[in-house]
């Protein structure tokens, strides 16, 4: 009984390490969420900005050399866009679980009620997130102090002035 008991512990805490990280071919540990997404998140950097309309999400490779790494962020970002402007917020859902905040709002508003506006960037992309009603605009910055709580907001380099206000 006591080798059974044992087994079973094992077994939960080798899953319980394996949902937090997985190991890569180099042998590396990254994060278990990295493995949800195309782009190397070990090599991007992510930026949550809240604006007086909503927010905006940026997504960029550290090197701007990596081309191959910048089109995985754009294609990711693309997708990820098409699938909020249908109300399908399953990737989120994925990362976060249903209960993230602002998340549910988001679900139930109409066609057109929010914008998921994509844009490519040299180095990667950036998804602007508007609404003219307040109480979508209280859901939109509900999630985007989740998604900064969760992942953080990295400063972007040669980032300042990129948005001329914090309107855009």
């Amino acid at each position: 009984m006591k080798t059974l008991i044992l087994i079973a512990l094992s077994l939960w805490i080798g899953l319980a390490e394996a949902k937090e990280s997985v190991v890569t071919k180099k042998g590396e540990k990254t994060p278990a969420s990295s493995q949800l997404v195309p782009y190397d998140t070990q090599q991007a950097l992510e930026s949550f900005s809240k604006t007086v309309h909503g927010g905006i999400m940026h997504i960029i490779a550290k090197s701007v050399d990596n081309t191959q790494q910048v089109k995985l962020i754009q294609s990711y970002l693309r997708q990820t866009a098409a699938e909020y402007k249908k109300g399908d917020f399953s990737s989120t859902e994925r990362f976060h679980g249903s209960n993230m905040p602002g998340l549910a709002q988001m679900k139930s508003a109409k066609a057109d009620d929010i914008r998921y506006d994509y844009k490519a960037l040299p180095n990667g992309g950036q998804i602007h997130f508007s609404t003219e009603y307040p109480h979508l605009l209280n859901a939109l910055h509900q999630w985007f102090d989740a998604q900064i709580q969760e992942h953080g907001s990295a400063t972007l380099p040669d980032h300042d002035g990129h948005h001329g206000s914090p309107a855009e």
